[in-house]
């Protein structure tokens, strides 16, 4: 993987990191929020938000517009597609992992379990 990708994927994680930063792309996931909508569920400062919202926009996970005097967030979710891909590497690890596992784990069973018994007529 490229240096950049390897930043640009800490600045996601980190972004995705924290459970406020989530709850705010959740909410832009329904159109775009002025930061101090965002801010408000969480009754937080917006100063405090404008850092989360920095953190987002770090990682490229938002895009902020400046309307006069509010500012307007919007989901920008291409980077999450390089959190995905990276994260299916791993998916695609375990989900092989877990099949040699239930393979093993069949063949187990089997050996354990005595074969069935013909009828014994004499």
């Amino acid at each position: 993987m490229v240096e950049l990708q390897t930043s640009q994927l800490d600045s996601i994680f980190h972004a995705l990191g924290d459970a406020t930063r989530r709850r705010m792309l959740r909410e832009l996931a329904g159109g775009e929020r002025t930061v101090g909508q965002l801010a408000e569920p969480f009754e937080i400062s917006l100063a405090a938000a404008s850092k989360h919202i920095k953190a987002l926009e770090n990682a490229g996970l938002i895009r902020r517009e400046v309307r006069g005097r509010t500012h307007v967030c919007r989901l920008d979710p291409g980077p999450l597609a390089s959190a995905h891909e990276w994260l299916s590497f791993y998916e695609r690890f375990w989900t092989d992992r877990l099949d040699v596992l239930e393979r093993l784990l069949r063949e187990e069973d089997a050996r354990k379990t005595p074969p069935p018994r013909g009828d014994d007529h004499d």
